[in-house]
């Protein structure tokens, strides 16, 4: 039979999925030092931990391993690309290439592409930060692959 995949939202999942989730980030957290534990603090059967742990996955998840492809809008003052640059070196995230336009009219459009393989950090949460930093305009993904 051919594996077929489904984008599902958190809401309309049954409830031993959300827990199987649960579960798995507990134990990968270090928040329980066993399955036993783990299903025990969320109130799920083991059984039905291992009935669906192999085959549910957060979104984020599946998103590792992955070169991301980052469009900003910056304000042409000097270390605003520097910032930027620290904040993904500080959650772990390799930027491989930077490609930044001639400053026009105040604003450089700048390019960066991010192997997100060993981020500390979803994605959105690192493009939320970017977002906030003072002297981004705009920030956003392109591309990811």
């Amino acid at each position: 039979m051919t594996e077929r995949y489904y984008v599902v939202r958190e809401d309309l999942l049954p409830e031993a999925i959300i827990k199987t989730i649960q579960v798995k980030d507990m134990l990968k957290r270090g928040e329980a030092a066993t399955v036993h534990e783990a299903v025990e603090r969320v109130g799920l059967s083991r059984s039905a931990f291992y009935k669906y742990k192999d085959g549910v996955y957060p979104l984020s998840e599946l998103d590792r391993e992955r070169i991301v492809t980052i469009s900003m809008e910056l304000e042409h003052r000097s270390g605003i690309l520097s910032k930027v640059l620290s904040l993904v070196a500080g959650i772990e995230g390799n930027v491989l290439t930077i490609n930044q336009s001639i400053p026009l009219q105040g604003l450089a459009n700048v390019v960066i592409s991010v192997d997100t393989s060993y981020m500390t950090e979803e994605l959105t949460e690192m493009l939320e930060r970017i977002r906030r930093l003072d002297g981004v305009r705009k920030a956003s993904v392109i591309g990811q692959g």
